[in-house]
């Protein structure tokens, strides 16, 4: 589909922004549903797959298993249940062929602005369309509506602190954000700082193979929880082989979606038990006399913040074997030579990564605006996990903190379509979610890790009770999904009965 930059700009029924996993599903829903609307999937780089196609850091995979990450519409087939990046990307562009997406996705397409006009009832798009050969041009689309598909974090910059002699290490910087291609750290000593899921993740990846680093030390100012899950669910091949591939994949889907919810219930509500039950396992898989006190005893409660997965254990065993270590501490500067701790230790370094974390940014920057108006999503209420309160006919896909973040997706595509059939079936152009007063008091993000933290004061908010209230646990969201998406909540209005009354008003007015 090639951009047309006529004088009367181009009109879709619906704009979908981002074509990462939220995208493309939304993408699915939306062309299977209404194969005689006009959809736009607009990506801002030159490939689908979002996350799972920017990161290529060694080992990027999912911390969820495939059977709820992948999307309920097309079975997750691959043995591995915890799967690396490219195995991902080759299911969403599976998908992206599948069901003949190609057609309406357009690449190189970066949305700067949208702008709503009540009078006109639609969006007004400004894109940045950067051409093969890296000319950037300037083009405006309309939009009766917008699908928000673009995650929650900056693509285009990581988050590194201020680091005090940053400039005179010798060695290699690497933020795993901004990984370099075929990037050689064979023999090398490597400092990874941070304990999240990128470092677990990266520590044992780097230990692999022909190419290893000679030594992996992971630097933590405080400890994570790590849990431990097989690469490959040997219940989900008996399920398939017994029901067959879609039956069994269901099966499985549903099989974790229960054990995640019971995981995340017992530890939330048992922390205390909860959090000696995992030093336990970390301490049984760490070599004896190891620090565990130390080195995975966070000071938090279990699920205050995310918990990290390692697949088969393999952080763990990269440390039973020596090749990796754990050090807690704070930096005090960086040297020539690696590292100097605030304990007066030095961490001897030819490469370190700040796997520190990320920028949070809603809608990818785009700049919002309703009849003229800014839209400042702090002020925003969400509704039903998906709308922006006093913002029309605008979607937003925000997934789950604590299940596979696709499960959002499904929920979010169904009630969009049951949304889209109530309003064909009235005549109405124009839908907006409005907040009673005083709703709207907590931040919609649940966790209390660096990256939430810092940005909580500029995302939307949520209310106490339903439909305003978020859940980030899936059996727990669904329940409220079960009912109708069209509630009180949202106001209808059409363009014609508008320009009805306002012709109206002007009559009475004539006549007095």
């Amino acid at each position: 589909m090639s951009s047309n930059s006529a004088t009367q700009p181009e009109y879709f029924d619906v704009v979908i922004i981002g074509g990462g996993i939220s995208g493309i599903g939304a993408a699915v829903y939306l062309t299977q549903e209404f194969p005689k609307k006009t959809v736009a999937l607009l990506e801002g780089r030159d490939s689908v797959g979002g996350t799972w196609d920017l990161f290529r850091y060694p080992g990027i995979r999912s911390d969820s298993d495939l059977h709820t990450f992948a999307y309920e519409f097309k079975s997750w087939r691959h043995e591995t249940a915890i799967a690396d990046a490219p195995l991902i990307l080759d299911y969403l562009k599976e998908t992206v062929d599948e069901y003949g997406l190609d057609e309406i996705i357009r690449y190189r397409h970066q949305v700067t602005s949208a702008a709503w006009s009540s009078d006109d009832a639609h969006w007004l798009l400004s894109v940045d369309i950067t051409d093969a050969d890296g000319t950037v041009r300037h083009d405006v689309i309309k939009a009766g509506w917008v699908f928000g598909a673009t995650g929650y974090y900056r693509y285009d910059e990581g988050f590194t602190p201020e680091f005090e002699g940053r400039e005179d290490f010798a060695g290699d910087i690497i933020h795993p954000q901004h990984w370099p291609e075929n990037y050689d750290y064979a023999g090398k000593k490597v400092v990874v700082i941070g304990s999240g899921a990128t470092a677990i993740t990266l520590i044992p990846s780097m230990l692999k193979g022909e190419g290893a680093a000679s030594h992996v030390t992971m630097l933590q100012r405080t400890p994570t929880y790590i849990l431990t899950m097989a690469r490959i669910d040997g219940l989900s091949l008996l399920l398939t082989k017994l029901l067959g591939e879609r039956r069994g994949y269901l099966a499985t889907r549903w099989k974790n979606v229960w054990a995640d919810w019971a995981l995340v219930k017992t530890l939330t509500t048992f922390p205390k038990a909860s959090r000696r039950l995992i030093r336990h396992v970390n301490k049984k898989q760490l070599p004896a006399g190891f620090d565990v006190d130390t080195h995975f005893n966070p000071p938090y409660e279990p699920w205050d913040q995310r918990l990290c997965l390692a697949p088969d254990g393999d952080f763990f065993a990269s440390i039973r074997r020596g090749d990796a270590s754990v050090v807690t501490d704070r930096i005090r500067r960086f040297t020539a030579d690696g590292i100097e701790l605030e304990s007066g230790e030095t961490l001897d370094a030819d490469v370190i990564v700040t796997a520190t974390g990320l920028n949070m940014r809603l809608f990818g920057g785009v700049d919002v605006s309703v009849d003229g108006r800014p839209v400042d999503l702090s002020t925003s209420v969400v509704y039903r996990g998906m709308m922006l309160s006093g913002v029309p006919n605008w979607v937003m896909a925000v997934g789950y903190t604590k299940s596979s973040w696709t499960l959002k997706i499904g929920l979010l595509g169904k009630s969009f379509v049951e949304l889209l059939h109530h309003m064909d079936s009235r005549g109405y152009d124009t839908a907006t979610a409005v907040a009673p007063e005083g709703t709207g008091v907590r931040p919609i993000i649940d966790l209390d890790a660096g990256y939430m933290l810092r940005a909580k004061h500029t995302l939307p908010r949520q209310g106490d009770e339903m439909p305003w209230q978020i859940k980030n646990v899936f059996v727990e969201d669904r329940k409220m999904f079960r009912g109708s998406v069209i509630t009180e909540a949202l106001t209808f209005s059409s363009r014609l009965d508008r320009e009805f009354d306002n012709s109206s008003k002007a009559v009475e007015g004539a006549q007095r």
